[in-house]
Parts: structure tokens; sequence; C-alpha cells
């Protein structure tokens, strides 16, 4: 492992971490969205994650152009998840930002977070707004959602109602809340929906209604997320409520949270185009929770691709 040691400043409040795989074509994109707003109490940090493209080439000409600006390190191939626990290990900062390579940082942003924070400095997470960019070039601007008061109430609209969202880039966390888990590296996707639950549940939580980053939305996301989604399967469901993530009188969700998770997956199949999938995983979430039946928006959805399909 390669590692440039370009930033020693001290008393630095929130790190930016890009994990970088294959992103060569928009990695100074991402990176030059930062580094043109870093100021003495932030820092950026890329990690390179075994990049097989021209990635090394892209950090070397952002060494040359913002010398001492920022650290950059590269690593074998080890996963999203494991580059994000390196960023928790090397940061400097108290509080962390994971930035994708494909996305970038808008104007302001950091000052924005900084001083919520001095006005807010018990919070451990704070959530942002975005803006979508469609690869149509159509842009969809989102503020952060209502926050509920209470913990239970976070973690079940998080997992079960999809009525609070929060988003990588978008956000920043501290990093004590890690206290209660770290990314789960055995997960190639959705390794951030634990994290996410456990800062709802034990966290100080604030909304800061500034849109702080451009997110750009792909074509194939639909099919890639799907397939994704399939190998973590239900090992998602343990990770979230079997390693001490969440209070004991939330494992209540259990099952509740299975059934959405198929759900989820139903639906992603449908917008894939996947309609035999789409099937099998509606007849898994009623499976797994009888309930969800219920869940009328998506049992409309079935009764449609079941009618569409037996005519």
């Amino acid at each position: 492992m390669q590692q440039s040691n370009r930033n020693d400043q001290k008393g630095v409040k929130i790190s930016v971490v890009i994990p970088a795989y294959n992103y060569a074509h928009i990695l100074r994109r991402a990176a030059e969205s930062v580094l043109l707003q870093l100021g003495g109490s932030a820092e950026l940090i890329i990690i390179d994650d075994g990049s097989t493209d021209n990635t090394p080439a892209v950090i070397e000409a952002l060494e040359r152009d913002f010398s001492d600006c920022f650290r950059a390190v590269r690593q074998d191939n080890a996963g999203l998840a494991a580059v994000r626990n390196k960023g928790l290990d090397i940061a400097q900062g108290q509080y962390l930002i994971f930035l994708d390579a494909d996305d970038e940082m808008l104007p302001g942003a950091l000052a924005a977070l900084n001083e919520h924070i001095d006005l807010r400095p018990d919070t451990q997470l704070v959530i942002g707004g975005h803006v979508s960019r469609y690869p149509d070039g159509r842009e969809d601007e989102h503020l952060p959602d209502p926050l509920p008061p209470d913990a239970y109430t976070r973690v079940r609209n998080y997992l079960i109602e999809r009525t609070l969202g929060v988003s990588n880039g978008a956000c920043a966390m501290r990093k004590d809340i890690f206290s209660h888990g770290r990314y789960p590296e055995r997960f190639r996707s959705a390794e951030d929906i634990p994290v996410f639950a456990q800062v709802f549940a034990h966290g100080v939580c604030t909304n800061l209604d500034h849109l702080l980053t451009r997110i750009y939305k792909h074509d194939d996301s639909m099919r890639h997320d799907l397939k994704a989604g399939l190998k973590v399967g239900d090992q998602l469901v343990g990770e979230i409520f079997d390693g001490g993530r969440l209070p004991a009188e939330m494992n209540e969700m259990r099952k509740l949270f299975a059934a959405q998770r198929y759900l989820s997956l139903f639906r992603t199949a449908l917008a894939a185009g996947e309609d035999e999938k789409a099937k099998e995983l509606y007849k898994q979430a009623l499976s797994a929770d009888w309930r969800a039946i219920f869940r009328t928006s998506y049992t409309r959805k079935a009764l449609r691709l079941w009618v569409g399909m037996s005519g």
C-alpha cells in the first residue's frame, strides 16, 4: 500500500473521504469540488481501492496542482465498505463525509456544515440536501426529510416506512457513532444501511436545509441495484438486528424489515423489467411477514403484474 501524507493540519473538524475504484474519467471533478472550498478546518482523503484504470495518474496530477491540500492512499481492492472503514481509521476530522467519486460537493457545502456544527456541537449526524442529476440533464432538488424526535420512530421510518432518507455525500457523521459498528466488509452493496440504522437509533440527529451535493444518477442503476441487492440477501437483516447495532426493543421490527427489504427489491426488479424475479420477491416478502400485503402501493403493483402475466 502506498500513502501520500500531504495534510498535517491540526484542528481538522471535517474529513471528506472519496473512495475511488476505476473512476479516473470523473474523479478530478469530485476532488476539485472539495479542494476548491477546503479551509483549515477540513481535509480531503482520496482512497484508491486498487483501480486498474488511470486513477493513480489522476491522483498524481491532483497532487501536482493542489500540493499539500489532501492525502491519497492506495490499497488492494477490498470493496466500498473496507474503503470507508479505512477512511474512519486515518481521518483527522471529528466528522466524516463519504463522497462518491462520481458525485460532487456543491459550493459552500463545507462552510454551511461548519456553521451548523458550531451551532449544534452535540450532533452526531447532520443530514443535508442534495441535487439529483439525471442522464438527460434534468435536476431535482431534495431537502432533508423531517426528523422524528424519538429514536424508535426514526429507525422505523428509515428501515420500514421509507419516509426518512439520507444520502452519502449529503451528510456528515461524527466518528464516535461508529462505536456501535463499522461498515460490514463482507458486503459489496447496502453496506451503509446498517450504519445509518445505528446512527438513527443512538445518535443525536439534525437537519441542515442546505444543498450539499450533486448526485449523478445512471441509466443502468436499477439492474445494478437489483443484482447487488440479491447478493446481499438475508444477510442484511442479520447484520442490522443481530450485531448489537440497535437497542433490544427494536428487534420487533426484524420481520417487518425483512419483508420491506424484499418489497424494495420487488420494486427494483419491476423497474428493471425483471417480471419473473419481481413475482418471486413479492412472494418472499409475504413469507417474511404476511402483513406486507397491507403495503398497498406494492400490492397494487403486484396485482397488476399477475394480471398482466396471466393475460
